[in-house]
């Protein structure tokens, strides 16, 4: 399954994304978590500005991880809206999700309270974390861990069939999709030059 995270925070190059593979409750699970940066609120509004690669990403997760961080309120503002439309491109859908509370070593530095984080995480109908992705990433994994075992859970529970809209194939690069377009008529062309002779 594929997970996508937000994260303007987590120390991941922008765009990046990760694949794992580790076993739960007996099986294996391939993870692939794609960070998606540049999400930020409009001027002054609730509703926010992010780029088309985040919602390709959205098209295709099946779990989210928000993270904001507790040493920074606008991180923590952006989660709400992105949730909002989260949901207007799977209006439907019971996507796990979890919020996340990074940079929890830099306490005093704290502007968003755990009471926030854990009544935001009520209101989406989330689990919440506070961590300390620098100091112990243990927290980090546990977290992790939770969410791919609900999404586990709610795939196994479609007895088989694909939740509509949250399995579709990644999207393929444009170069890749060309070149096999390429092959394809090149192949074509050499059958019939082949036949006529």
């Amino acid at each position: 399954f594929i997970t996508v995270t937000n994260s303007n925070d987590l120390t991941f190059p922008p765009g990046a994304l990760y694949s794992r593979k580790f076993t739960i409750d007996g099986e294996q699970i391939s993870l692939q978590v794609q960070d998606t940066p540049f999400v930020s609120l409009e001027d002054d509004t609730d509703s926010i500005c992010c780029q088309e690669q985040i919602n390709r990403s959205i098209y295709w997760a099946d779990g989210f991880v928000f993270v904001y961080s507790i040493t920074d309120y606008e991180s923590y503002r952006v989660i709400r809206p992105l949730h909002q439309h989260i949901r207007k491109i799977h209006p439907n859908a019971n996507i796990p999700l979890l919020l996340m509370a990074n940079k929890g070593d830099l306490l005093r530095a704290r502007q968003v309270s755990s009471k926030e984080g854990l009544q935001l995480a009520s209101e989406l109908g989330g689990t919440y974390y506070e961590v300390s992705a620098r100091e112990n990433c243990e927290g980090v994994h546990e977290a992790f861990q939770q969410l791919c075992q609900e999404v586990s859970r709610m795939i196994g529970s479609c007895n088989g069939e694909k939740r509509r809209g949250l399995h579709l194939v990644r999207p393929k690069s444009p170069n890749m999709q060309d070149l096999k377009r390429r092959l394809k008529q090149a192949l074509t062309s050499k059958g019939k030059s082949a036949t006529t002779l």
